[in-house]
């Protein structure tokens, strides 16, 4: 909710500053439009549709990687489901002695891995969880050696263990992937000057469009809050967590 609320308040600043250049720009024209009434739009149109290209390639960038990158968060955990059903299965293909003791450390890794998650936002809970995850991989990767020593079973016990530990680093490092600062720190640059060349756009009229100039500023504001959520899908409105019950029902399963 911490985030929620700090998304929410960033795009509420954003919005009452578009809404000042949207006014700003307005004034500026005015007074050009008095000082130079034969040229005062002259060249304008070239660098307005420059900025609004800009803003909005760079709206349709980062919507569009944001978007990309939240599907692709889903689709790990299900290939993590994936990979530790088949290496839960794989354990029927241990000794009959060391399948207990390999199916409760399973029982214990998926809860590890099912706390993480649920952890956040509080990174200190989230990064014990994970080192307990780690430590439980230990753990299963040696007893599965152990038991399959010398067996056939090496060839698939092992394998899909090694995919089981391979994709968690792969949804970690995920999880952390995003945008540098900066290309935000533009992307809200560039809506605050075009709201000042909107405004400047408009100071022809002689009356203010108070409709256009506030749905403006409100598209722009809720498009970047939208691409923010989208970004860390585990701590606003938009998530990932509906996904988490394939982990839920394979940790019931697990008898």
């Amino acid at each position: 909710m911490q985030f929620t609320l700090k998304a929410l308040l960033l795009a509420a600043v954003l919005l009452v500053a578009m809404l000042a250049c949207l006014e700003a720009g307005r004034w500026l024209g005015l007074r050009r439009a008095r000082l130079d009434p034969e040229g005062a739009r002259a060249g304008a149109g070239v660098v307005e549709g420059a900025i609004f290209a800009l803003l909005g390639l760079l709206i349709a960038f980062t919507f569009s990687g944001a978007a990309s990158r939240f599907d692709e968060r889903r689709k790990l955990i299900i290939e993590e489901v994936n990979a530790i059903g088949t290496a839960y299965l794989r354990i029927d293909l241990l000794p009959a002695a060391a399948q207990p003791e390999m199916r409760e450390a399973f029982r214990r890794y998926v809860d590890a891995r099912l706390a993480a998650y649920r952890a956040l936002p509080d990174m200190v809970k989230v990064k014990a969880e994970l080192a307990r995850g780690t430590a439980l991989q230990q753990e299963i990767w040696t007893k599965a050696v152990a038991a399959s020593a010398g067996s056939p079973a090496t060839v698939l016990v092992l394998p899909a263990l090694n995919q089981m530990i391979d994709i968690t680093t792969t949804r970690t490092m995920a999880g952390e992937m995003h945008p540098p600062g900066v290309i935000f720190v533009l992307l809200c640059g560039l809506a605050l000057l075009s709201g000042l060349l909107a405004g400047d756009a408009t100071a022809g009229a002689k009356r203010r469009d108070w409709i256009h100039t506030v749905t403006f500023a409100f598209a722009l504001a809720g498009a970047v809050y939208v691409i923010l959520d989208l970004e860390f899908p585990r701590l606003g409105f938009i998530r990932v967590d509906a996904f988490d019950v394939a982990l839920v029902e394979l940790r019931a399963s697990m008898k």
